[in-house]
């Protein structure tokens, strides 16, 4: 049988109890944003994950108050100044997309906490997804300046529809859990001191069932979002790379850095 060794990653943790995987982003002192080592790990977990052939469920979460901030603001600075660094990020984000839609593990996402720009794209491709009801969810990309290139505008429209996703890609503002479970943008929204008991218990509802099964029906259901995400994801990645060369994206760093609003001008 494959083994899968984990001791390679730097940044996310790993606990596995039966045949159930606790996956954690462990960078809490930052609310778990994407660093470059961070994305690079994330990009190869889903495959790894999918190869361990000792687990039938995920659980993905993050440590500390946040499911994950997204990107960080000196690492998009990098990237401004350095394309090839934005090129190879641009084959991670692929990677971690496919690799999420391609494993065929169930993958519970419980958000501790908000979950942003990537984080948020992770946690929506998720199979079943967990809020603690403080959680916030969006993907504010263009507030940077930037497309939102890295999945979000795959899977935000196949869950709340067109008009729904494009308000909260066009204006990057945050979704409270109460009103993402609503919406149905995600399946619950629990009270926080109830998430780890709620995901545990679904955890273990799912994993007593016939797993092949399961495992083939999620298959089954992936299909068509492949399809979609192999179909969009080279240009939406294009947009954003156009994106990270505008002027209106450097405003939106150096603003960041000097504690003040941004001022674009759609250049």
């Amino acid at each position: 049988m494959h083994v899968v060794d984990y001791s390679g990653y730097q940044y996310i943790k790993f606990d596995q109890v039966g045949r159930t995987m606790t996956v954690t982003f462990n960078r809490p002192a930052t609310l778990n944003a994407m660093t470059a080592a961070m994305h690079e790990e994330t990009s190869r977990i889903f495959t790894d994950l999918g190869m361990d052939h000792t687990i039938d469920v995920i659980i993905l979460t993050g440590a500390g108050k946040a499911f994950s901030a997204g990107g960080d603001i000196a690492g998009m600075r990098e990237m401004y100044e350095d394309t090839e660094m934005f090129d190879r990020s641009i084959m991670e984000a692929k990677k971690i997309v496919f690799g999420i839609l391609d494993c065929e593990k169930v993958i519970i996402c419980k958000m501790n906490g908000d979950a942003v720009g990537l984080g948020a794209t992770i946690g929506l491709f998720c199979d079943i997804i967990f809020a603690a009801d403080h959680a916030r969810i969006g993907d504010p990309h263009v507030r940077v300046g930037l497309a939102a290139g890295d999945g979000g505008a795959v899977i935000w429209p196949q869950l709340i529809g067109y008009a729904r996703a494009k308000e909260y890609l066009m204006t990057g503002d945050l979704v409270t859990a109460p009103d993402a479970a609503r919406m149905g943008l995600i399946n619950y929204c629990v009270p926080a001191a109830e998430l780890d008991a709620k995901v545990a218990a679904f955890a273990a509802k799912i994993g007593a069932g016939a797993m092949k099964s399961i495992k083939y029906t999620k298959t089954a259901i992936n299909i068509g979002l492949k399809q979609l995400a192999h179909s969009m994801m080279d240009s939406c990645m294009a947009y954003e790379a156009l994106t990270n060369r505008t002027s209106d994206h450097l405003e939106a760093i150096n603003a960041f850095s000097e504690k003040r609003r941004p001022k674009f001008t759609g250049a």
